[in-house]
């Protein structure tokens, strides 16, 4: 079983940045397609950001967001800039490869003034 760990989120003004990283268990990493999702309460999960062969982005923060990982340390960080209150919500780290599918609890950003 590969555990998955998300840190980093935290309160932020608008226009602020963090660093979020994803954190996991484990002798695969860099075989895993990994994907960081948000959720707000009452709506559903949704792709943010994803690295693979190729790394993809939600329209709503291209430009603002960067995915990126490094297989020695396991470790996947999304880099946000420009924040915006819209983008509070829960942040969660996705691994997948082949039949496998991983999870962590996730980590409260909060856009706010």
């Amino acid at each position: 079983q590969v555990q998955v760990a998300e840190s980093g989120g935290g309160l932020v003004q608008p226009g602020g940045s963090l660093r979020l990283s994803c954190a996991a268990s484990g002798s695969f990493f860099r075989f895993y397609t990994i994907g960081w999702y948000r959720q707000v309460p009452g709506k559903q999960r949704e792709l943010v950001a994803s690295i693979a062969s190729t790394i993809n982005y939600a329209d709503s923060v291209k430009g603002r967001f960067t995915i990126s990982r490094d297989n020695a340390k396991n470790t996947v960080y999304l880099q946000m800039t420009s924040l915006k209150p819209e983008d509070t919500a829960v942040y969660y780290c996705n691994l997948r490869w082949q039949s496998s599918d991983y999870w962590g609890q996730g980590t409260q950003v909060t856009v706010s003034s």
